[in-house]
């Protein structure tokens, strides 16, 4: 009889491991509180853009893969998998709260033997420290009667190039034997298996990973924010460099940062550093700066407006592309969001056109997504290009509006084009 799985959270990381393990011949479980995603699921319907509906409805079909909002599959499972959301509270600290109620459901069904992998992003000591003790309360000690692992996802939404398969997984258990038996979890999936000395070390890798692009993104929105100054063009400024075969890697600036992990992730080592007495400072002011962009980019609408000699009130401002990254249509911390916020209080006129975003709320108000027509262009005031996703025709933008405003550096050079 072939092991099963259970996987709770079927979100953008569940649900694509899900089907990762059912893919390789393993029966999975997927539990999910949201009754309207369960219903989905097991209809063979998919709710994340990374998971086709057909290869999810073939699986479906063959009862590797089911879902169910109740935990009770867990009590058979010989591994449980742990996909949930870590965000931050109103006060910028770590918001566990997901994690800690699974694991105290989980708790009452643990049975001898089992694997319990937290794979959601969190500061160092979560697993050992919050998770471990929920699970524990039943009377089996992890490390001893069943095993604990740390194996922190890494999931880049839209992705084709790197896969499940294809990206080396970092997995470190409480003891030797649990990285033995996660490690053996996940190598009917995954390639290349790269095992840590602790869950620990695991967790803090996962944090390092996404602060190493936090503060070199920063980096280059001060760059870019000075060059505006100076009357350079940074996006020259940064190809240049990057024709340095060694020592230098280009990162590029935008708007701001969006998504799961980057506007998050280092926040949590700061606040973990903290208990240490210990201020991380690159990673706060890497923080202050990306968070500062939108405002940034809010004033270049403002002077690019006033050089057409136009007020930011009245003018229709369109915004092309909303979603956090290109060829998405995830809002999560989207810096265009907080934009678009301040325009609209500065009386402008905001729409916007998103091919996989349809809707949006932004404060307060309900927008839509418009077809980007040619009437549409000719009647902005500014057109901003926020997110590049690959199925717009930047190109044309010039062609048919008075004035570009390009943070991504995708439109063409022309006399109504201004860049970041």
């Amino acid at each position: 009889m072939r092991a099963e799985i259970a996987i709770v959270g079927a979100g953008y990381v569940g649900l694509p491991l899900a089907v990762a393990f059912a893919q390789a011949g393993r029966r999975v479980h997927c539990i999910d509180l949201d009754a309207a995603v369960v219903e989905g699921l097991n209809a063979g319907r998919s709710h994340v853009e990374d998971v086709p509906a057909a290869g999810l409805a073939a699986l479906v079909a063959a009862g590797t893969l089911s879902a169910t909002t109740g935990y009770e599959p867990c009590a058979d499972a010989a591994a449980i998998v742990l996909c949930l959301p870590t965000p931050l509270s109103t006060n910028r600290e770590p918001d566990l709260s997901a994690v800690r109620s699974a694991g105290e459901r989980i708790a009452g069904l643990l049975r001898p033997g089992q694997l319990v992998v937290l794979e959601s992003t969190t500061y160092p000591g979560t697993t050992r420290e919050v998770l471990a003790p929920l699970l524990e309360v039943g009377g089996l000690v992890a490390g001893r009667d069943f095993h604990l692992a740390m194996s922190p996802e890494r999931i880049d939404p839209g992705r084709t190039d790197h896969t499940i398969r294809t990206t080396p997984k970092i997995v470190g258990g409480l003891t030797p034997a649990c990285t033995e038996a996660a490690v053996a979890l996940y190598r009917c999936c995954i390639d290349t298996l790269v095992p840590v000395s602790s869950t620990d070390a695991a967790e803090l890798t996962k944090l390092l990973e996404n602060i190493f692009r936090s503060v070199n993104i920063a980096l280059v929105n001060e760059l870019a924010m000075l060059c505006h100054r100076m009357g350079l063009d940074v996006w020259e400024v940064v190809d240049a460099a990057a024709t340095k075969p060694y020592g230098f890697m280009p990162f590029r600036p935008g708007p701001g940062l969006g998504g799961h992990c980057l506007p998050i992730d280092p926040f949590y080592l700061a606040w973990r550093a903290r208990e240490y007495d210990f201020t991380t400072e690159f990673i706060e002011l890497a923080g202050k700066v990306n968070q500062a962009m939108p405002y940034h980019c809010a004033e270049r609408v403002s002077h690019a407006l006033n050089g057409a000699r136009k007020p930011v009130a009245g003018s229709t401002v369109l915004v092309v592309g909303v979603a956090y990254k290109a060829d998405v249509g995830d809002l999560r911390e989207s810096p265009a969001l907080k934009l678009m916020e301040l325009l609209r209080g500065d009386g402008a006129r905001v729409i916007y056109h998103d091919p996989h975003v349809a809707a949006l709320s932004v404060g307060g108000a309900d927008l839509q997504s418009q077809e980007l027509t040619d009437e549409l262009l000719a009647a902005a005031d500014i057109v901003c290009v926020v997110t590049a996703h690959s199925r717009v025709d930047h190109a044309r933008l010039p062609e048919r509006t008075a004035l570009v405003l390009d943070f991504r550096n995708v439109v063409p050079h022309a006399e109504n084009v201004v860049r970041l």
